[in-house]
């Protein structure tokens, strides 16, 4: 049986050398632990080598029912209903297709480098309470996820966590968090499921992201003279500065880090058949104010696989062709138009178009002090 203090990690979140051994060796003998006829990988990747990617237990799993427990008649409640049901599998999240793509490219990874570890190191982040780690440990080997570490909380902010692990990515439900992840540096998004039930059928040999630019992979520099100036100031701007690099936004460290592992394909001569497809997918139209961004991208030593520029065209409508198993944009009327289009969507609350919707200010809630 799992003891379940062998899931909660070093307290001290430190990024020194002997923390980090001491919390790669915890996780990896949780690991080991774990019972399972699966067959499992041989070895852990380490923090410093691996594109750690760390999801919460609500954008894995679809637990609404069960949130809706804990909300309506409190902890206890909700501690002994996931007991009760600890032998039925959760039924997948939102972010449940982004990881088994992950997985995928990690397959191919081992196939071409099998001694390699850089690979996608998935960390299931969740302030669930121990006993609820039974049930996530059941649904994790029913659906054969290769999910190597585990890091529950116990109500405390995961900030300190996603920073010891060197998090890449940090998926989540819990806006408030996601937030003070981006404040602390870190690449982070809100998920949200497709509203429409009809079956999107994914990729499962390729993993596909797309990203939107402005406040996303760059700055908000741009979308502040948009909002403040309109959209002619706007392209004088951009026309004026077409050769000056914008500055990185929140999501830019996270395609970088595809970036790397795709290169590690080509490195291989499989460029045509790489497991890793990235879209940037932008309002921006071409001609005004496209080359500024593709002229950043190169600046940084990026590759995006495709560039649309939409004018100012709905998104949702080309995301459905796309399917892609993640979009970010930093705008909730561009999430709500993909979700209801069918798109798993994680929005990335950022610079000043969180001050806006539909193009109108919008009234901001006075800060908790």
């Amino acid at each position: 049986s799992i003891k379940m203090s062998e899931i909660k990690l070093s307290e001290a979140a430190s990024t020194d050398d002997s923390a980090e051994e001491t919390d790669w060796a915890a996780a990896k003998a949780f690991f080991d632990n774990l019972k399972t006829n699966k067959p499992r990988p041989v070895s852990l990747p380490k923090p410093r080598y691996a594109v750690t990617i760390a999801v919460s237990s609500r954008t894995l799993f679809n637990m609404v029912a069960e949130r809706k427990i804990y909300e309506d008649e409190g902890l206890e409640k909700y501690v002994a209903y996931q007991q009760e049901h600890e032998s039925e599998p959760l039924k997948p999240g939102a972010a449940f297709p982004f990881v088994k793509a992950l997985m995928t490219v990690n397959a191919r990874l081992r196939e071409l480098y099998p001694d390699s570890e850089e690979l996608f190191d998935i960390v299931l982040m969740t302030n669930n309470h121990a006993q609820v780690g039974v049930r996530l440990i059941n649904s994790i080997n029913h659906y054969d996820l290769t999910i190597e570490r585990f890091c529950m909380t116990g109500g405390k902010s995961p900030i300190g966590y996603l920073k010891a692990y060197m998090t890449n990515l940090y998926l989540s439900k819990d806006a408030e968090k996601v937030t003070e992840a981006i404040e602390e540096g870190i690449a982070a998004a809100t998920m949200f499921m497709p509203e429409t039930e009809a079956e999107t059928k994914l990729s499962d040999t390729q993993l596909r992201v797309a990203f939107d630019g402005d406040a996303v992979l760059f700055s908000d520099e741009s979308e502040i003279i948009v909002k403040k100036h309109g959209l002619d100031s706007f392209f004088e701007h951009e026309k004026e500065f077409e050769n000056k690099p914008l500055a990185q936004g929140p999501l830019k460290c996270f395609l970088e880090a595809l970036g790397k592992l795709q290169r590690k394909f080509y490195e291989k001569n499989e460029r045509m058949n790489c497991p890793i497809r990235t879209f940037l997918v932008t309002a921006r139209s071409a001609a005004s104010s496209g080359a500024r961004v593709l002229k950043t991208l190169r600046s940084w030593g990026l590759e995006i696989d495709e560039a649309l520029f939409l004018a100012g065209a709905p998104k949702g409508p080309l995301l459905q062709k796309i399917k892609p198993h993640i979009f970010f944009d930093d705008q909730m009327f561009h999430i709500e138009g993909a979700k209801e289009l069918g798109t798993i969507s994680a929005h990335v609350p950022y610079g000043i178009g969180q001050k806006y919707h539909k193009g109108k200010l919008i009234e901001q809630p006075e800060k908790k002090k």
